[in-house]
């Protein structure tokens, strides 16, 4: 499966949505994500790609892993496989 198609159904099945239903344009807000839903994005998130994300829940524009839009998310995600992989060889 394909990264951005793996990440838009982990954030579908926290916001209670279809994969369909998610544009890579939406906001957090826009999937109706509260805070847990966002934790719980994240968690998921790391365990399914086996990263770390490092995100200041208190100070989330300060963050390096951007969750402003869906697609922010998936590039996010994206760099810290690349950055793993590199780590790795």
């Amino acid at each position: 499966m394909v990264i951005k198609d793996k990440v838009i159904e982990i954030i579908a099945e926290k916001a209670l949505l279809k994969p369909i239903e998610i544009g890579l344009d939406a906001t957090i807000n826009d999937l109706g994500l509260d805070s847990l839903g966002i934790v719980e994005t994240v968690f998921a998130l790391e365990e399914h790609f086996e990263i770390d994300i490092d995100i200041n829940f208190n100070k989330i524009e300060d963050s390096k892993f951007d969750i402003s839009t869906v697609r922010k998310i998936i590039i996010s995600v994206e760099k810290l496989i690349i950055s793993k992989t590199d780590e790795l060889e």
